[in-house]
């Protein structure tokens, strides 16, 4: 495997991410954001945080797919939120986890979280872009 995740002594453990992410691999890729759009370009959940990550997620699940990689090659995620506030996270983490139980796998890779006033599209609640590294 060309990713090793892991949390570094005397930080923190956060179950949805690690600190840390050792990669070996040869091949890189680099994805552009995923918002909550359908194969269609149907915006998913309109107004619903929780339906939007889960569809941002499982939208990177499938471009990781077309590289030849998943989550398990994932080295870095970059989340953007708009209007983030911390009373969001149990929205953002049910659409995780929502996500995770359709791909069976927990994506923990090290994540950064970014609050934002608004994304490209109005109706965009989330953005997610990831760094994948494979043999």
């Amino acid at each position: 495997m060309a990713i090793t995740l892991m949390n570094s002594p005397g930080l923190p453990e956060i179950d949805v991410y690690r600190q840390v992410s050792v990669a070996t691999g040869s091949k890189l890729v680099f994805m552009a954001g995923q918002v909550a759009w359908d194969a269609k370009g149907v915006t998913v959940g309109e107004g619903d945080l929780a339906a939007q990550v889960e569809q941002s997620y499982l939208n990177v699940g499938t471009a990781l797919a077309q590289a030849g990689a998943s989550f398990h090659d994932v080295a870095k995620l970059t989340v953007y939120v708009v209007d983030w506030t911390p009373e969001k996270l149990p929205l953002f983490l049910e659409g995780v986890a929502r996500a995770s139980a359709k791909l069976g796998v927990t994506p923990v890779p090290p994540a950064t979280l970014i609050g934002v006033a608004a994304l490209h599209v109005p109706e965009h609640l989330v953005e997610v872009e990831a760094v994948a590294v494979i043999d």
